[in-house]
């Protein structure tokens, strides 16, 4: 667990635990609980919280299983702008840094705004795809310094 202490605002990462487990499945749509638990026990998904409420979560896992892959992050809207998206990338980037990896990746839709989040992030755009009808998918990296 980490605490960033701002003037304004104490906000908490921690791992996502098994009594995270409902908050999450009623806002997380693109994972079934089985994985998610699974995600849960392997310490691959976060939370931050606020005044003890939960107001944001990040999971990733292993692409080629050796580079971590942000899959999802998000800020309950009400917490929007006030820099917990960029403590959570932080937060997962040092982990990951800590654990040994050069290097992380995340992708994002061209239509999303996200993309120029992770580029403020910097991250690099490597690539990309087109997946059916759905907007081209935007492959980002950054090398961990």
């Amino acid at each position: 667990m980490i605490i960033y202490n701002d003037p304004c605002v104490l906000v908490i990462i921690r791992n996502a635990c098994m009594e995270d487990i409902i908050w999450l499945k009623e806002r997380d749509k693109h994972i079934d609980e089985s994985t998610l638990k699974d995600k849960i026990n392997h310490f691959e998904v976060y939370i931050a919280e606020i005044d003890e409420n939960k107001v944001g979560w990040l999971r990733y896992n292993l692409f080629w299983d050796n580079v971590p892959f942000l899959n999802m992050i998000c800020v309950l809207e009400k917490y929007h702008r006030i820099g917990i998206g960029t403590l959570l990338i932080n937060y997962w980037e040092n982990e990951m840094k800590t654990n040994c990896y050069k290097s992380v990746m995340t992708s994002t839709q061209s239509n999303e705004e996200a993309q120029h989040f992770f580029r403020k992030m910097r991250y690099k755009e490597i690539g990309g795809f087109k997946y059916f009808e759905d907007p081209f998918e935007i492959i980002l990296l950054k090398v961990l310094e």
